[in-house]
């Protein structure tokens, strides 16, 4: 893992407005909450040793089979799952600026990265950008190479297009990473899981370890998958506060934004870092945003941030006004 993440409101006392982390802020999960503590006795007794129960509910979900889905503790439990399994093609790529495990992963199995590699990584949505790659990339990219981890975390927070999971376990050599952490906004609950053909879900699990899952993880994404809660209320509306807000940032001298199809997107900030920027929001303000020039690519004076509120996104660019006026 990169040094420094979203969220990491730890570091700091008093944040009132975190825009650091890209998962939604405002989901209503009471219900889950609910049901997670009427079901606490599940951590008396040793979960499933592998998800199938879980595994078949997305499968009956999505119309594919329980043999083309796998049940991870987390999508970065997957990227890390994958990286080992298929060691042996000993060549990866990634699309940078792009989520650091992808490159982690392999590193520590050691792979070297080429241009012409076996194992290609994309991540669409693409965090930290909001890009939407067409379909038409994708499947190109997937012809160029032996694999394709696509991860599409973000989908719940895109309008645009994307690959099936039909359309993965019938391409057959993309691997389709997903996310209940983001899509009902449960970072605490590490739960995500892999769309693949079957063949390449059979090698996965031969390298999964018992119980990697654990009980409330599985009993949480039963009562999410029967209730199909809506996290974001009104998706299209909340991406249009997302132009609002990056449009009012665009104007702030010294602030350039960068065009999203998500709910976070990136800015820069000149002359300055975005470090300092942080900094001051976070001791004077009580604001957390995300400096992003830990990521391949982008420089000290990039930052990200995700939408929240229309009162909270305001008092953002007040904050930020603020700091650009200082003497």
């Amino acid at each position: 893992m990169l040094s420094g993440h979203g969220d990491d409101i730890y570091n700091y006392s008093g944040i009132r407005m975190n825009f650091s982390s890209n998962i939604y802020a405002h989901a209503n999960l009471t219900g889950l909450e609910a049901h997670l503590c009427s079901h606490i006795d599940l951590i008396r007794s040793y979960p499933e040793p592998s998800p199938r129960s879980l595994e078949e509910m997305m499968a009956e979900k999505y119309g594919i089979s329980p043999d083309e889905v796998l049940v991870t503790s987390g999508a970065t439990d997957a990227i890390y799952l994958i990286a080992q399994t298929f060691r042996e093609k000993g060549t990866f790529k990634v699309l940078p600026p792009t989520f650091s495990e992808f490159e982690d992963a392999c590193r520590l199995f050691g792979y070297e990265e080429t241009d012409d590699a076996s194992l290609c990584w994309l991540c669409n949505p693409n965090n930290p950008t909001g890009e939407v790659f067409d379909l038409s990339f994708v499947q190109d990219l997937a012809t160029k190479h032996d694999l394709l981890v696509l991860d599409q975390s973000y989908e719940n927070y895109t309008l645009s297009p994307l690959l099936t999971p039909q359309e993965a376990v019938q391409m057959g050599n993309v691997l389709q990473l997903h996310s209940m952490t983001k899509q009902y906004a449960i970072p605490g609950i590490r739960l995500g899981y892999v769309i693949a053909s079957s063949s390449l879900i059979a090698a996965l699990r031969q390298q999964v370890r018992p119980w990697a899952v654990n009980a409330l993880a599985i009993e949480a994404g039963k009562w999410l998958l029967i209730h199909a809660q809506q996290v974001i209320p009104d998706l299209p509306s909340y991406l249009a506060e997302t132009q609002r807000l990056l449009q009012r940032l665009e104007v702030l001298d010294g602030i350039t934004t960068f065009d999203t199809a998500t709910n976070f997107f990136l800015c820069t900030i000149h002359p300055e870092s975005a470090a300092a920027l942080k900094s001051y929001l976070a001791r004077q303000h009580g604001i957390l945003i995300r400096d992003a020039s830990n990521f391949r690519g982008l420089t000290s004076h990039h930052f990200r941030i995700a939408t929240q509120s229309p009162y909270e996104n305001d008092t953002l660019v007040d904050a930020i006004s603020q700091y650009l006026r200082r003497p």
